[in-house]
């Protein structure tokens, strides 16, 4: 798994991470909790908290996107 620059665990900068939502229903996080998903999709990184996670785990196994849930 690749960090981006600035990451800091990447060990470049301290830059701090943005608010994440979960982006099937917004719930709001400060940072992704463990438990959340984590999915590229079309190079884009999106975290799905845990009810939405459980509600549509066939479809994330499947790899669908998330516009096809």
């Amino acid at each position: 798994m690749t960090r981006p620059p600035g990451d800091p665990d990447h060990g470049g900068g301290h830059a701090p991470r943005p608010s994440v939502s979960c982006a099937h229903c917004g719930t709001p996080a400060d940072e992704p909790p463990p438990t959340w998903t984590c999915s590229v999709e079309d190079g884009v990184r999106r975290y799905f908290c845990d009810a939405c996670s459980r509600a549509h785990l066939r479809s994330i196994e499947g790899r669908l996107d998330s516009a096809r849930w």
